[in-house]
């Protein structure tokens, strides 16, 4: 039934199109919502994010895209912090000496 739908669905415009992955994410919220997706407005949505990441890249330099990764990340996952030592401590008190 997905094969049949998949090959039906419209061509996509030539500056963005939907892969086969977006398609079947889109007729899995159909399905489970009930909803009808507009592909037009999807694809524009798709093509407005493009070119704003797009000018974002071409205003900033490498430098400060790194720091801007990084605080996302640092705010995204907590800290854990490991101490190695301890741990290679913890180790070598288990393991019984070879004879």
């Amino acid at each position: 039934m997905i094969r049949r739908i998949i090959r039906k669905r419209r061509p996509a415009p030539t500056l963005a199109g939907i892969s086969l992955e977006e398609e079947l994410a889109l007729i899995r919220v159909e399905l489970m919502y009930g909803l009808r997706v507009n592909r037009e407005a999807y694809l524009r949505r798709k093509v407005d994010e493009r070119n704003e990441l797009a000018s974002r890249m071409r205003e900033r330099d490498a430098a400060s895209m790194l720091a801007d990764l990084r605080g996302s990340l640092e705010r995204a996952l907590p800290p854990t912090v490991v101490d190695l030592h301890s741990r290679r401590r913890a180790r070598t008190t288990q393991d019984p000496e070879p004879a």
